[in-house]
């Protein structure tokens, strides 16, 4: 058997190589730790104008999806270009080199890559279900063109946020919290503990339907033990996208057929399943050297100059009849998740109370691509995932409003400060309350009050009561009660405070309902109707003039 050759020379340059794969893994590290510090920043005391939504507002499928279903580019996304740039130069280098959640897939797969060398060859071979990405793609896309803005539940960075933001964050909370606990029953200082909480200063977070959240990511990353980057290979719609770009980048992998002796250890460590070892697939390469830093005979290299172009399948494997299929079923899948969402009234769900800057629910839905940020911002949890009973698939994860578990404080405007894509809109205090500029139009009110008397104290049970009254925050109340004596079971009078709602002076902030002590089914409760960015959600038949 021929001994492998050893030079000098060789040696040398297997050592940059190495660098080479050292500066990537660095490169993942460091957009990781980004990431992490985003999520960490986003909380309400620590936010001060860091840009924690840059991670998304550099991602170029959001920003073309949201084009799309807007028609026009929102702020900050512009920054996708710079990756669409990077792409067609170094191919899909953000699946390798920025992306955390491809990070954290390549972590996994190599965490559980155990198997021998030919195993791990086989398993980095291309195989013809990769095509399914970009079938979701193309769905996708369609949709986002009739206005329906569904890229978020598969995205890698919406998927990562919003999992992090629901499900991570609050975990870590939790263990952070059991630690001080303990600490502090030792008499230990855990100030500093209680710094490092995504949410310092808050015992526990609970968010509504994280439990399939995580279940979906456990069970995306869980895949790499069957399929390395099972997710990057087959569903991610963003590597699909890039994927499709990456067939005009300048550089890219070339094979020497002159040196290359069919050893196939390039597919030892391929991330991609690019097929290196034959004709090297643009589409499906994340650039990350190893095939280069495998090969015995640097047969591989990394260029723009001398590519031999017989070496390479430029263009995704997407035959004709599968792109028709899926445009197709993109054209059908609007209908249908349209009809599937519209409430049996045909206007809106009540239940869909959105964060205060929200706009028009159609507009909503045609923007907001479920990252949760604002969900992670809200100081006081009252901003839960969407669940499919509220608006159906259309908007599930989309952020809703749950009054049971929080209310609105008057003076906080985080999550319209975070959201990337202008689903909420930025407003300042002043335009939430009303106030100064914004005497005239009044406040953005939420959605309106009411109450449900059978369950009442004052009005079902004679017991008096007036938690309502007390903790409505609008002057004047939009809680107002009427005095009424009564005689109770052992002959006492009383005075009943029995509340009633003044419509015109609700804003909807929940926190009525939030300290209703009727603790099962609330007294009163509050819904989407009357609030103020729709006027056919209208409350009054005309207003009326309390100032």
């Amino acid at each position: 058997m021929e001994a492998v050759k050893k030079p000098d020379d060789a040696h040398i340059k297997t050592k940059k190589l190495l660098r080479i794969t050292n500066v990537r893994l660095l490169s993942q590290v460091f957009f990781f730790a980004v990431f992490l510090i985003s999520i960490w920043l986003t909380w309400t005391s620590r936010l001060e104008g860091y840009p924690v939504s840059r991670i998304l507002e550099f991602d170029p499928l959001v920003m073309v999806a949201n084009i799309l279903s807007t028609h026009y580019v929102y702020r900050y996304l512009g920054w996708g270009l710079l990756i669409i740039g990077v792409t067609l130069l170094f191919g899909r280098v953000f699946c390798n080199w920025i992306c955390p959640y491809g990070t954290l897939h390549q972590f996994v797969g190599w965490l559980f890559n155990i198997g021998t060398g030919k195993s791990r060859i086989e398993s980095n071979r291309y195989r013809d279900m990769f095509y399914f990405k970009y079938a979701i793609l193309t769905v996708m896309l369609i949709m986002a063109a009739f206005g329906s803005l569904q890229i978020g539940l598969l995205d890698p960075i919406c998927l990562m946020y919003r999992t992090f933001a629901t499900v991570v964050a609050p975990a870590v909370d939790m263990g952070i919290s059991s630690a001080s606990n303990a600490m502090a029953a030792a008499g230990l200082d855990t100030q500093l503990l209680d710094n490092l909480k995504f949410a310092p200063g808050v015992e526990a977070r609970v968010f509504l339907g994280s439990f399939w959240i995580g279940l979906v990511m456990i069970g995306l990353v869980g895949a790499n033990i069957v399929i390395p980057r099972f997710f990057c290979r087959v569903l991610c719609p963003l590597g699909a996208f890039l994927g499709v770009l990456s067939r005009y980048s300048l550089f890219r992998i070339n094979r020497d057929v002159h040196k290359c002796t069919d050893c196939n250890l390039c597919l030892t460590r391929c991330e991609g399943a690019a097929d290196p070892m034959g004709q090297v697939r643009l589409s499906e390469c994340f650039s990350c050297m190893n095939c280069i830093d495998d090969c015995p005979e640097d047969a591989l290299s990394f260029t723009m100059f001398g590519l031999d172009t017989k070496q390479v399948v430029a263009a995704p494997d997407m035959s004709r009849r599968r792109i028709v299929f899926a445009g197709i079923s993109g054209v059908l899948a609007f209908p249908m998740i349209k009809i599937h969402g519209v409430n049996i009234d045909k206007s809106f769900s009540p239940d869909l109370i959105r964060p205060p800057g929200s706009v028009e629910e159609s507009d909503f839905l045609a923007k907001c691509i479920k990252c949760d940020q604002c969900i992670n911002s809200c100081p006081t949890n009252v901003l839960q995932p969407a669940s499919f009973s509220e608006g159906g698939i259309e908007a599930l994860w989309t952020p809703v409003m749950k009054f049971r578990i929080g209310h609105c404080q008057l003076k906080c405007t985080m999550c319209s400060e975070v959201c990337p894509t202008g689903a909420i809109k930025k407003i300042t205090v002043e335009e939430k309350l009303g106030k100064g500029d914004y005497d005239e139009t009044g406040p953005i009110r939420l959605g309106t009050a009411f109450f449900d008397t059978g369950r009442c104290l004052p009005h079902a049970m004679e017991i008096p009561c007036v938690v309502c009254e007390e903790v409505c925050p609008t002057s004047p109340k939009a809680i107002q009660t009427k005095d009424s004596e009564a005689k109770d079971v052992y002959g006492n009078i009383i005075v009943l405070n029995k509340p009633f709602m003044v419509p015109d002076l609700c804003i909807g902030c929940g926190i009525c309902e939030t300290e209703c002590p009727i603790k099962d089914s609330r007294a009163v409760y509050v819904t989407a109707v009357g609030e103020s960015r729709s006027n056919e959600r209208r409350m009054l038949l005309k207003n009326r003039d309390y100032a």
